[in-house]
């Protein structure tokens, strides 16, 4: 699972915040809750907690963008829900994770996935990973160790989701079903390399990155990217986390160990009460020298808001702009001559109903526009908007499930 940068979504209030004494004796004296799902098998593997998810969907494009040979037939701005007016499995992933702690250092993580979204995810990079399928189905592994210092100082080595970021690749832990426009094209999806982190208190943590650059498992270069991630939870309504990657990203597999990338990440999250929360996003990207080189950047902004109507049924609307006006972000213009760029926007609509307690469905009303005719429509033709509707239904199994 890719580590979001900020707290997840509010939820209901907590059962427990107001009890008294009577009803704490009452609490202590009721029937144990049902034992979850998966816990018997994760007794069996001796502490390894086994998770997975079937993430399904049909989505509905206005533009009708054309399929076959000779036509790009995609729903832009969405790698993770590529087809239009199809059934589709966005992902099925499948995780074992053991987390370190005192009385054990030692830790792993393996996670497999199938589908569009993971085809989009390692799609990336520049190595032919659908030729080695380990690599290609392969969403992270990395082993772990908690150095005994202080509180604890935890590394992790291997192939791991990016740090940057408001929203991850498993729908059900984002507030809509697509991702923003600041996931497909302003932050990388994984990095293979080192991170250490250390918690300092419950308020503040640091975590710095050596890695061999955005989406490759196999470096086209011998220069590494390094970074560093502030989070602080000021309170329990209010965090913030500040991350900086930076180092000479090789973006076209030249071996280029140039011009260096800058990218600056920043998430802010606020949840003035247990329904309502806030949710605000902001990057920036700088290449000395994508540009035949001279320098381009990018910007963008997305703000979230999520309302929870009912135990199970809430809504979350987004809105984002993204500044490409070196055209470099999104490929226009595709030969990274200094034209007139692209400035997208994006307004998402999102109406979650969990049917059971392993079943969240989704329906999602999104409309994009830009400054250029970015979106395919029919066969060969492309304009400056798209309107797209998805309906999806997500299964989570993890331990900690009781329904």
């Amino acid at each position: 699972m890719k580590t979001p940068s900020a707290p997840p979504p509010a939820s209901a209030p907590e059962a427990h915040a107001g009890m008294t004494t009577a009803s704490m004796d009452a609490a202590a004296t009721a029937p144990a809750a049902a034992p979850g799902p998966l816990t018997g098998i994760t007794g069996v593997l001796g502490g390894v907690n086994l998770t997975g998810l079937v993430d399904a969907y049909y989505g509905y494009n206005a533009n009708h963008p054309a399929l076959g040979v000779g036509h790009v037939g995609n729903t832009a701005t969405e790698p993770f829900q590529f087809t239009n007016g199809q059934f589709s499995l966005n992902l099925l992933e499948l995780q074992l994770d053991k987390v370190p702690d005192k009385s054990s250092l030692l830790g792993f993580r393996v996670a497999l996935g199938f589908g569009q979204a993971i085809n989009a995810v390692n799609g990336t990079s520049f190595e032919v990973v659908r030729n080695t399928p380990v690599a290609q189905y392969l969403k992270e592994g990395y082993l772990s160790y908690l150095v005994p210092v202080g509180k604890g100082l935890q590394l992790d080595v291997g192939k791991f989701v990016t740090p940057t970021g408001a929203e991850v690749i498993e729908t059900h832990q984002n507030w809509n079903y697509s991702r923003s426009l600041l996931f497909s094209y302003a932050i990388p999806y994984y990095h293979m390399g080192a991170r250490a982190k250390y918690t300092f208190n419950d308020k503040w943590s640091v975590t710095g990155y050596v890695m061999n650059g955005w989406n490759n498992v196999v470096a086209t270069n011998t220069g590494k990217t390094a970074g560093l991630t502030v989070a602080w939870n000021a309170t329990k309504k209010f965090s913030i986390a500040e991350t900086y990657l930076a180092g000479p990203l090789d973006r076209f597999g030249t071996g280029n160990n140039g011009p260096w990338n800058h990218l600056s990440d920043t998430v802010i999250a606020y949840n003035p009460t247990a329904k309502l929360s806030f949710m605000a996003n902001v990057d920036y990207n700088r290449d000395e020298g994508v540009l035949g080189g001279h320098p381009g950047d990018y910007a963008g902004v997305a703000g979230y808001v999520k309302y929870a109507v009912s135990p199970k049924v809430a809504v979350a609307g987004r809105y984002e702009y993204f500044n490409d006006h070196d055209g470099f972000g999104t490929g226009i213009p595709n030969t990274f001559v200094a034209a007139p760029g692209q400035h997208v926007q994006e307004f998402t609509g999102t109406i979650e109903r969990k049917i059971a307690g392993h079943l969240i469905s989704r329906l999602e009303f999104r409309h994009d526009n830009s400054n250029q005719k970015f979106f395919q429509r029919g066969a060969s033709s492309f304009v400056k908007g798209q309107t797209t509707v998805d309906a999806g239904l997500v299964f989570v199994l993890e331990p900690s499930e009781t329904k």
